[in-house]
């Protein structure tokens, strides 16, 4: 299994090379579970098989059965659009098998991933001892990161480990912080959000309610702020909750996992105003930075605050923890241990591409986010939701219902002209379009915004 087998390789490097040779990724499509099943079957066994017939069922059963990400007609969720060289670079990783846990074992990956973290941090403004890790996203990213803030404020304020501890999130955080507040025994203080977006007043005023009322149900010792919602790309007041966490002495945490890629365009950086203060940062190059999956950032204002937490002790580790800062060692920073340089395909790009091609790159999915809007307001039975704020459109059509409009994507997605998935809006269902590829063109919106208004 470990000789070398150039047949093998010149075969994986054809499809590689047929992929990435594509002008447009295709689509996909969805798949029957007993068909996908059948066609499957038998490929696992005590013999193995001849790798052209693996690689034909992978061909013609396994890739067209799922969705492309980097379609730029994929418009659901939040897409991910690696650009060539990222997604070349990231097998060039995994043919080299590198891993990134220690400077001792994996010095160079782990230089290069901090310049690309140390890129993020200074488009956010923050101080020069910043930095951090990669990790898999937002979900590991919020969940390092709020356990730091966690001990940090025990460590900080002598708090026994089963003192109730809370943190001020908004009905509008992802998914994934409650999660993470369920995991690590936190609970959530709920603040109400003005038009969906969490302030400074809202959370200074929920603070002042909650000491009111005694504390008997935990101290808050920080905040979540988002800078780009999921379901409609908005970022909260980040330079009001900033002040607001000083005075009260909260961790400041910003999951910016969508949205921080909006750093890099000039015409949005006024709405980031504030994000410098962050204790903690989410960023997710898979999302709107053109990195393969899975590749999060997550930056720390004080390092050493997070290695006091996460840094694992064993005596089979002693050998990668020098005295001091001088060596920097990413399982110091994250739950994580053992970890590949998923960081690294980000770095490669990059320096290939330059930031003004991301910079561009950002502003045309902008771009077509008005364009979005602008055709809506024209258009008879459209109705625009709301102003887009970053990439996100939300669009209503008149007269429809819920099942309208999964009947609507189910047949975008039937003929191939995209994948778009409704979302809830105030208890409406409506129409949801996330752009991030840079392939998306006027005309492909023109096309999918005139199927819903027939």
């Amino acid at each position: 299994m470990h000789e070398p087998d150039p047949a093998l390789t010149r075969l994986l490097l054809d499809l590689v090379g047929t992929r990435m040779g594509l002008a447009e990724a295709p689509l996909g499509r969805p798949a029957d579970e007993t068909e996908l099943r059948a066609s499957l079957k038998g490929l696992l066994g005590p013999a193995g098989n001849n790798p052209a017939e693996v690689l034909r069922r992978y061909t013609e059963q396994i890739e067209p059965s799922v969705i492309s990400c980097d379609s730029p007609r994929f418009l659901a969720f939040i897409p991910g659009a690696p650009t060539k060289a990222a997604a070349l670079f990231d097998m060039v990783v995994s043919a080299a098998s590198l891993h990134g846990v220690s400077w001792l074992e994996a010095a160079g990956a782990i230089e290069a991933e901090n310049q690309a973290l140390r890129l993020l941090a200074d488009l956010a403004g923050m101080p020069e001892q910043a930095g951090g890790t990669f990790v898999s996203g937002g979900s590991a990213g919020n969940l390092s990161a709020l356990v730091v803030a966690r001990d940090t404020a025990r460590a900080r304020l002598s708090l026994d480990t089963r003192a109730p501890l809370r943190i001020a999130v908004s009905d509008q955080t992802h998914s994934s912080v409650a999660n993470t507040l369920r995991i690590i025994g936190v609970d959530p203080l709920v603040v109400p959000t003005e038009d969906h977006r969490l302030t400074g007043a809202a959370l200074r005023a929920a603070l002042l309610a909650d000491q009111a009322a005694g504390d008997e149900l935990g101290l808050v010792i920080g905040v979540v702020a988002t800078a780009g919602t999921t379901n409609a790309g908005l970022v909260d007041d980040l330079a009001g909750l900033a002040q607001v966490a000083r005075e009260h002495g909260l961790w400041f945490h910003v999951d910016a996992a969508y949205g921080g890629a909006g750093l890099f365009a000039p015409s949005l950086r006024e709405k980031y105003r504030g994000i410098e203060h962050a204790d903690s940062l989410v960023i997710d190059p898979h999302k709107w930075l053109f990195a393969p999956f899975d590749c999060g950032a997550l930056l720390y204002r004080d390092p050493r605050l997070a290695r006091a937490v996460h840094t694992q002790d064993a005596s089979y580790l002693d050998a990668i923890h020098a005295e001091g800062d001088a060596e920097w060692n990413p399982s110091d920073y994250a739950y994580h241990l053992t970890r590949r340089p998923r960081g690294l395909p980000l770095w490669f790009s990059l320096a290939v591409h330059g930031t003004d091609a991301y910079r561009e790159a950002v502003e045309h999915g902008l771009r077509m986010a008005r364009h979005a809007a602008e055709r809506v307001a024209r258009t008879p039975g459209l109705e625009l939701v709301r102003e887009p704020e970053l990439s996100v459109v939300l669009i209503r059509r008149v007269g429809w219902s819920a099942a309208d409009h999964h009947a609507w994507c189910a047949r975008l997605l039937r003929q191939g002209v995209g994948f778009l998935a409704p979302t809830v809006w105030e208890g409406e269902t409506v129409a949801r379009l996330a752009f991030v590829h840079p392939g998306i063109t006027e005309e492909a919106v023109d096309q999918i915004l005139a199927s819903l208004a027939r």
